[in-house]
């Protein structure tokens, strides 16, 4: 399998500047809604440092904390499950399904259950599944994965789901009034979640001391898919677990505002086990989490906590949009998760970063991503997973960059050739910058120039 190719897949979205150009000032006002939120906490910087703290000791005593949390959960009524990996996962889904003679399935936002491929596994069997988180269910609906932690469908229009629900459920194609779409989406779903009997949700925490299952939503649809049917099934990544209710504390405080700058979701729902009459299944999946926790470089990425800070700062992610990753995890997080699973296929995006820094500044666990964006490039470097044209460009820079002289005779000669070169010349498929923006007119003075002619002055002024 050829690598994805971040790049070319951005294109396409880069070629439409309406979607470009409101993904990045909505993702970029999220930034600032986040900053703006943590700056009402004085606190804040604590509690980051203990979140991360928080995280590294559960991480270091994983194995101790899932036994804990299995005989909590089982004192509860709750029936657990252990996955080795996402067909494992898939596999105890369906035979519960199976069991109980089910045929259709509701289900609420779950990047665990995108990242094992269950509703595609599911539907081969002949399982209904219909996701009832409006962003998941707009990308099924238009045959997606999502291109967002947070909003799955952050990346489109209102016009694009005017019009994609005209063509699902015959609603008015011209009416982009979010209340409306809202309400279409109300009524063609709520069927299925009334006479459903089954319901999924994943986990955004998982809690050892109390065996609970703890889920974070602004629509109430989780609720729906737990408590509506019978049985409940819940599927949550071994990493996500916490030690104590008041570790969850932190977490709680941290996540919304990270997120999207609000204090806290609508709904933060706690499951510690059956309703009266009904059954609860809980999978605990590992697919790669152990691995990964024994790699001294990347181990730090498994204490995400799903908030998309990172991708919502990140210049690249911004403007060439979440589709463009080809990968269940996008953007800063996404570029050090994915080559934990298929390095060949993923070497390509530890590339598509800027390493800027903003993604570790803004990440609400202290994960030091843009270093470990860097560590991958070593590791594809090291595994011969670069491209030839990109590691000769490289080689280039290396050379030009180690060598202040080459540097500035380089600049010197870059400014003038700019000013002489005919258009065809610069603007061809080698210059892959000059793909979507204009060249920038090359300054007058560089910066070498203007330092050492004001360093000349101030000699003369001070008598030097």
């Amino acid at each position: 399998m050829n690598p994805i190719d971040q790049a070319k897949n951005a294109e396409a979205f880069l070629a439409d500047t309406t979607h470009e150009d409101r993904l990045d000032k909505l993702l970029w006002m999220m930034r600032m809604r986040r900053d703006a939120a943590a700056r009402l906490v004085t606190e804040w910087e604590e509690l980051r440092t203990l979140a991360s703290e928080i995280k590294e000791h559960t991480l270091s005593n994983l194995a101790e904390y899932l036994e804990q949390f299995e005989a909590n959960a089982k004192a509860n009524g709750v029936i657990v499950h252990w996955a080795t990996d996402a067909h494992e996962h898939n596999q105890i889904v369906y035979d519960i399904l199976a069991e109980n003679r089910i045929e259709t399935l509701i289900k609420s936002k779950s990047m665990l259950t995108e990242e094992c491929e269950l509703r595609p596994f599911l539907e081969r069997r002949n399982i209904r599944v219909t996701e009832t988180d409006l962003g998941e269910r707009i990308q099924q609906l238009d045959d997606q994965p999502p291109g967002h932690i947070v909003g799955p469908s952050i990346h489109k229009t209102t016009k694009d789901v005017a019009t994609l629900f005209s063509q699902k459920y015959g609603s008015d194609p011209n009416n982009e009034d979010p209340a409306y779409l809202a309400g279409v989406m109300r009524d063609n779903t709520r069927p299925d979640i009334l006479h459903a009997t089954a319901g999924m949700t994943g986990a955004n925490f998982v809690v050892a001391e109390t065996g609970a299952i703890v889920v974070a939503t602004n629509e109430g649809n989780a609720d729906l898919s737990a408590h509506t049917p019978k049985l409940h099934i819940c599927s949550a990544g071994i990493e996500k677990i916490i030690p104590t209710t008041e570790s969850l504390a932190v977490f709680i405080r941290l996540l919304t505002r990270s997120a999207t700058g609000d204090a806290i979701t609508q709904y933060t729902s706690s499951f510690r086990g059956p309703r009266k009459g009904a059954t609860m299944h809980v999978v605990l999946v590992d697919n790669g989490r152990s691995e990964r926790l024994g790699m001294g470089r990347f181990w730090h990425s498994l204490k995400c906590i799903r908030c998309a800070a990172c991708m919502n700062t990140c210049p690249v992610y911004r403007r060439s949009g979440g589709l463009s990753y080809g990968a269940t995890y996008m953007g800063p997080i996404g570029i050090i998760v994915m080559p934990t699973f298929d390095v060949r296929k993923y070497s390509e995006l530890p590339f598509a970063s800027t390493l800027n820094g903003s993604c570790s500044n803004v990440c609400p666990v202290k994960i030091d991503i843009h270093e470990q964006i860097y560590g991958w490039r070593e590791i594809m470097e090291a595994k011969g997973q670069i491209q030839v044209v990109k590691k000769a460009a490289m080689r280039v820079a290396d050379k030009v960059l180690s060598s202040p002289e080459l540097y500035q005779v380089s600049t010197t000669a870059l400014s003038t050739t700019l000013d002489l070169l005919p258009h065809f010349a610069i603007y061809n498929r080698l210059n892959a910058w000059g793909k979507h923006r204009d060249v920038p007119e090359a300054a007058l003075e560089t910066f070498h120039q203007w330092y050492k002619n004001h360093r000349l002055k101030a000699n003369e002024v001070l008598g030097l």
